[in-house]
């Protein structure tokens, strides 16, 4: 059986619900990116143990958050071992904008991803105005208003990122034979 991790930070709770959706696709242990950009040295060996880690953060002026990007800076000492190598990645976004400059943050994970030697996973689903309704292919985006709550999240950007996650578990699988 493979493991699958999700890792992300989330600043008003809109990318922990998408986080929570990508999970239970991928039957996935949630790892959160705390308020100051730190994780547990539990939650970084689980990392470690995983065959896919799926990336999430919100898109905040066309990037991912600082906390995002400071987990990013410290797995770097993954980087100079090779641990991540060979492991699956994906990745997922929300903002408040239809366009928002996600495809930013999700250039940002599959770029962290080809640095630690990982294999990207993309997002094939076709939009059919419900599933994957911003027409990504590269990952997960979301949206919802700026003053929305969380709930307000459109379900089918929620059966997308569901979707997406039981497709990074399906291949990481795949790959392990």
């Amino acid at each position: 059986m493979t493991k699958t991790v999700v890792i992300f930070h989330s600043g008003y709770g809109h990318t922990q619900r998408v986080a929570q959706f990508v999970a239970d696709g991928a039957d996935a242990q949630l790892v959160t990116i705390d308020a100051d950009g730190n994780i547990t040295d539990a939650e970084w060996t689980a990392l470690d143990e995983a065959d896919a880690i799926i990336m999430g953060s919100p898109t905040y002026m066309g990037m991912a958050s600082w906390q995002f990007k400071k987990f990013a800076d410290a797995s770097s000492k993954r980087w100079f071992t090779g641990a991540w190598k060979d492991k699956v990645a994906g990745g997922f976004t929300c903002s408040a904008s239809p366009s928002g400059d996600k495809l930013s943050t999700i250039q940002y994970f599959i770029t962290l991803s080809m640095q630690q030697g990982m294999i990207w996973v993309g997002q094939p689903a076709m939009n059919d105005g419900t599933i994957n309704r911003i027409g990504s292919n590269s990952g997960v985006m979301a949206q919802v208003g700026p003053t929305s709550p969380a709930e307000d999240i459109p379900q089918g950007d929620l059966d997308t990122a569901k979707a997406y996650g039981a497709r990074v578990a399906h291949v990481a699988a795949k790959l392990r034979g």
